[in-house]
């Protein structure tokens, strides 16, 4: 072995074309996922993962290449004798009309055809998160907290072959063969010229920040809007755990009365009677008060309910909620609109707070819990409403 190599002027492209493909494939796959965000967030597979690392995504918006035949059984695209010309129709759809007016009947219609992508957990958080931050973010006294990102800056001669730098490497072959006199357009690749990238952990630091997560776990809070809340809840706290290193997050779930959970109980707890959300904004009050000091933390609250409260106790919700807008960077209030929705909801209530760090929004589908991850996390001030 003489541990040298050869670059010749041979389209090596074409020695790695399925490896291109594949590539080709897995952007489309992404770029096709991006478009499909508002329904993939809150696909029932991902949220009941259960830690699962890779999923299935359907998209519907990526068509496979593959051959549609004549369901009529007349002459198929790619039958025949060989005798075909240019400009002839292979495979065009001839439906017979089974007479004027009348309807093709029940079941008659084709439906929409999906592709189902797996990609990791990873892979889609990393695109649901592209554009989510933590608003509002002030210096604070407490130690701080910091997001992680990884950089490539520099370039060394020692390093793994998945990060060879190409580029340089054929440069450093180049430099070397020249100055040596040797044969234009071939050039032998030596150890020394190997040129590999190398990254750096950089660390972005904000002040120490806690995020309090509410929510209704009362009888009128039904399967669906359960599942809503805690798919919101879910993308949020591993949000927070993708992006941030020391963010703290405190669970409360309320009915009548409120307490604090462990993460296990509240994505998987229920409960039953009636609603007073006051009591959930009563104890965020009290915990901040006993553990998180406004002078050492960025604070932030968020809240879901269906939005069916008890109407005595809304007064004392816009009470509750103006005393936490004095200490929190921000105060997020989702409502879930159910089957049973009505206009006398909570969310009406809090149409007095004129506050522009309180910011609500209401879910009438499982698509919307994806604005509501932007609205919340959005770094702009254009986002409040």
């Amino acid at each position: 072995m003489s541990g040298k190599y050869t670059i010749s002027r041979e389209d090596w492209s074409l020695h790695r074309k399925g490896e291109i493909d594949r590539e080709r494939h897995r952007e489309k796959v992404k770029e096709a996922i991006k478009k499909n965000l508002a329904d993939v967030v809150s696909e029932e597979s991902i949220i009941l993962s259960d830690g699962r690392k890779v999923v299935k995504v359907p998209i519907r918006s990526l068509d496979e290449y593959h051959f549609r035949f004549d369901t009529g059984k007349r002459k198929h695209g790619g039958q025949g004798d060989g005798n075909s010309k240019e400009g002839d129709l292979l495979g065009s759809d001839q439906k017979k009309a089974d007479g004027p007016g009348k309807s093709p009947g029940a079941g008659d219609e084709p439906g929409v055809d999906y592709y189902e992508a797996e990609i990791t957990i990873d892979e889609l958080a990393q695109l649901i998160f592209e554009d989510l931050g933590l608003p509002n973010l002030q210096q604070k006294k407490k130690p701080e907290l910091a997001s992680e990102a990884f950089e490539f800056k520099d370039v060394r001669k020692m390093g793994i072959s998945s990060n060879i730098d190409r580029k340089r490497t054929i440069m450093e072959a180049m430099k070397r063969n020249a100055l040596k006199g040797g044969i234009k357009g071939t050039y032998d690749i030596t150890k020394d010229d190997l040129r590999f990238k190398t990254w750096d952990v950089t660390f972005k630091y904000e002040s120490s920040a806690v995020v309090l997560a509410m929510m209704d776990t009362s009888g009128s809070m039904g399967p669906w809007e359960k599942y809503i809340a805690r798919s919101f809840f879910f993308w949020m706290v591993r949000f927070l755990r993708t992006k941030y290193q020391n963010v703290q997050i405190v669970f409360l779930a309320h009915h009548v009365e409120a307490r604090e959970t462990t993460e296990e109980e509240f994505f998987t707890k229920g409960a039953s009677g009636g609603t007073r959300c006051s009591s959930v904004y009563k104890l965020a009050l009290e915990i901040i008060e006993e553990r998180y000091s406004p002078q050492d933390y960025n604070i932030y609250a968020f809240h879901f309910s269906d939005g069916d409260n008890l109407s005595s106790d809304n007064e004392r919700c816009v009470r509750y909620v103006n005393e936490l807008l004095k200490i929190c960077n921000l105060v997020g209030y989702g409502e879930i609109e159910g089957p049973y929705y009505h206009a006398s909801t909570l969310r009406n209530a809090f149409k007095k707070l004129l506050n522009e760090n309180f910011t609500s929004i209401g879910i009438k589908d499982k698509s919307d819990v994806y604005p509501a991850l932007k609205k919340f996390f959005h770094t702009r001030n254009e986002s409040k409403a």
